[in-house]
């Protein structure tokens, strides 16, 4: 393979040299559905040196309308996604490391499954479940790229270690546990995009730029075409 050639399209918008340096991180991203399909793809294809996938589910029906490695052979057989994604993710860039893992994060695993990475990506679907990794991340000094989609909308923000932004990004009733976005709609395109702005801040973090989201919200509104950044 011909590495340069290979990477020659992420050159311009980063240098040489923070293509490089990207290509020797570890991503660890947390489910592996709607926005994490979309989110493992891009940074395969980017070339990002390590990517963990970790998802305990198996594809559904349901998932055909937005989960971009879901179909119906999937379905049938039961494949776990974190498996299921990791095997294409092989064929679209053999010269990283993928690794597969087909569990659901918690207080038992949690530490093991982060350890050793440079990043967490946050793709999952209800809060308490974020709060958890948001905790495991402050364990391990890592930042966590939050992401979440519901309906039109969606919103990024990067948790520092020990900043509780994700605290005051989700309600006092949201984070009892009242609320799960697992029951919102989600159509086609939000996780597309929401995800693509994730895989930008993680990017821009681990290249060195000083252009991400700290101690703020991004919030999309795909209806009225709105994006807008909150201080937190």
């Amino acid at each position: 393979m011909n590495i340069q050639e290979r990477y020659e399209k992420n050159l311009g918008t980063f240098t040489l040299e923070e293509v490089e340096k990207i290509r020797r991180k570890k991503i660890c991203i947390i489910g592996c559905g709607g926005l994490g399909g979309y989110c493992a793809n891009a940074l395969a294809r980017f070339g990002v040196g390590k990517i963990t996938l970790v998802d305990g589910d198996v594809f559904k029906e349901s998932n055909l309308n937005r989960q971009l490695f879901s179909n119906y052979q999937l379905i049938d057989s039961k494949t776990n996604k974190a498996e299921a994604v990791a095997e294409n993710l092989r064929e679209i860039n053999s010269e990283i490391n993928i690794v597969a893992i087909p569990e659901m994060i918690n207080e038992q695993n949690g530490e093991k499954i982060l350890k050793d990475h440079d990043l967490v990506i946050d793709c999952l679907d209800n809060v308490p479940s974020r709060m958890l990794l948001s905790k495991l991340c402050t364990k391990e000094n890592l930042v966590m790229v939050h992401g979440a989609i519901s309906k039109w909308y969606g919103q990024v923000a990067n948790i520092f270690p020990n900043d509780n932004l994700i605290k005051k990004i989700y309600s006092e009733k949201t984070l009892n546990g009242e609320r799960s976005e697992i029951d919102f709609s989600v159509p086609s395109f939000i996780p597309q995009i929401i995800s693509s702005v994730q895989v930008s801040e993680a990017l821009k973090y681990l290249s060195g730029k000083k252009e991400i989201l700290e101690g703020e919200l991004l919030l999309v509104d795909l209806l009225y075409n709105e994006f807008n950044i909150i201080k937190l």
